[in-house]
């Protein structure tokens, strides 16, 4: 049995709610979440086929799921926004991605939307400029962050002021089992040393993304998968971290560009 959803905020009329354990088998942990603020709701990053059903049977159990106001999709990856035919026919949500993707998430859905029950993508989603924008849940406002080339070429990251829970994607993504928060910051490096050297563009993009999240008040930096940082002292160590990081086009030569014998 899949145990409870972990609560990371809640203070009566805001809610963040962390499903963590719902992938299976040969896929890789995943962190999927659900923000609701004065009747209005969230779903960030749901994730594909794997994902789908105990998510929307773990969120029928604090909301009716077709009432959804948001799906929020940091980037295009199949454990991002896989499953997203699915949710557009049984929620009323809207889609809210990078403007760069905007166009190919259609790909991601059937005709029969369309022709079975005039669904359109399009009109389902928000395309967010490269610079990001603020959008209204409830009562609060979220920022959506730019976080370009961290993996993805259009990649968002989403703040919230409330809660002061910075929900980073794959920055700070740890290949683990579990979500339970980092307790030993050099005992972790090595879950996400080799991810973060592959996946993240150069160090140049690391330390402009940690200049932007110092100017947030940010309690709590919870990525898409593995284990959250929580405290001042564990995301500066993150943050110190993630700056010095030789990674991507950092770690590229000749020797990686040669025609295969």
């Amino acid at each position: 049995m899949r145990r409870e959803p972990i609560v990371l905020f809640d203070n009566g009329s805001h809610q963040c709610l962390m499903f963590d354990d719902l992938v299976s088998g040969e896929g890789v942990q995943s962190n999927q979440f659900l923000i609701t603020d004065h009747e209005q709701s969230l779903l960030l990053d749901p994730g594909g086929n794997l994902t789908y059903t105990p998510l929307s049977l773990g969120l029928s159990r604090f909301m009716s799921v077709q009432d959804l106001t948001y799906i929020f999709a940091s980037h295009q990856d199949p454990d991002i926004i896989a499953s997203l035919d699915k949710w557009l026919l049984h929620t009323r949500a809207r889609v809210i991605c990078s403007k760069l993707w905007a166009r190919f998430l259609p790909h991601l859905t059937a005709n029969y939307l369309a022709i079975n029950h005039g669904i359109s993508t399009y009109d389902r989603i928000i395309a967010l400029p490269d610079r990001g924008q603020s959008f209204a849940l409830g009562q609060c406002t979220l920022k959506a962050l730019p976080a370009h080339f961290l993996h993805s070429v259009g990649n968002f990251q989403l703040y919230d002021p409330v809660s002061k829970i910075l929900f980073s994607g794959d920055m700070g993504a740890s290949l683990v089992d579990d979500a339970s928060p980092v307790q030993s910051f050099a005992a972790h490096v090595p879950h996400m040393e080799g991810f973060h050297r592959r996946y993240m563009a150069s160090n140049k993009v690391c330390r402009l993304w940690a200049g932007m999240v110092r100017e947030l008040d940010v309690a709590m930096i919870v990525p898409q998968h593995g284990r959250p940082f929580v405290g001042q002292a564990m995301i500066d160590a993150f943050l110190q971290w993630i700056e010095q990081l030789e990674c991507g086009l950092d770690l590229m030569g000749p020797e990686d560009y040669r025609v295969p014998r």
